[in-house]
């Protein structure tokens, strides 16, 4: 018999109701004896004015409040633009939201655990990548510059809809990314939840010769860093080896 069931710890994701990509990229990275809870809130498009709709009322407290009777031993928000759209402190505040409704559950959030992520790789010169429109990227690069990397690059796909970043390949993202990292920089940041990434970050730390961490590993990472979950998980980029 083998219990599929959370026995070492239950990670609560809130995620985007029209995402598909994070959930089942977390199951691909998952120890034995990890799961994955989610609910979901509703982000009308991936711009700026969209961002700050999720992000507006209770929302997040709401969904929080409901993980957190599951209970959890992490709840991460799962959405990096949403956390970094009003730059350096915008995630922690998020965080806060959290852990003000979780009866003390430890709360993460994307941007949060993709700044660790990349100090743990001693990233100091940052190419950002993802797929948005050119206001959600410069909102990127403002909060890793902010946050104390040197930005050599900001690029994006500019893709506006949620449901048309979910549909983009895994090939075209190791492709745009492998296109546009200039050779100064030393660690990649690949942007946004709803991106596929994870199966292509060990290609692209072998081919590029640099750390690349992604929004979805990053976020992954620390919540099993935050729930005491130590493995060495293979075959998702040198992040976990730390």
């Amino acid at each position: 018999m083998k219990d599929y069931c959370g026995w070492r710890a239950r990670i609560g994701l809130i995620y985007i109701a029209s995402s598909t990509v994070m959930e089942p990229e977390f199951y691909a990275m998952a120890p034995d004896g990890v799961s994955v809870h989610s609910t979901r809130m509703h982000l009308p498009e991936a711009s700026v004015e969209g961002l700050t709709t999720l992000m507006e009322a209770d929302r997040v407290e709401e969904a929080a409040a409901l993980l957190a009777k599951g209970p959890m031993d992490v709840i991460t928000f799962g959405g990096t633009s949403a956390t970094f759209l009003e730059g350096l402190g915008n995630d922690i505040k998020t965080i806060e939201r959290i852990e003000s409704v979780s009866g003390g559950i430890s709360g993460s959030a994307t941007s949060t655990a993709a700044v660790r992520a990349l100090k743990a790789l001693g990233v100091t010169k940052l190419c950002f990548v993802g797929p948005y429109i050119s206001e959600v990227t410069e909102r990127g690069r403002r909060f890793f510059g902010q946050s104390g990397f040197e930005m050599t690059g900001a690029h994006g796909m500019e893709v506006r809809g949620d449901l048309d970043i979910n549909a983009i390949s895994l090939e075209q993202t190791y492709a745009f990314a492998k296109a546009r990292v200039e050779p100064e920089c030393d660690g990649v940041f690949i942007s946004c939840t709803g991106l596929r990434t994870v199966g292509a970050i060990e290609a692209l730390e072998q081919d590029l010769g640099k750390p690349v961490v992604s929004a979805v590993q990053a976020t992954f990472w620390d919540a099993l860093r935050l729930a005491g979950v130590g493995d060495h998980v293979k075959g998702f980029g040198s992040l976990f080896e730390h």
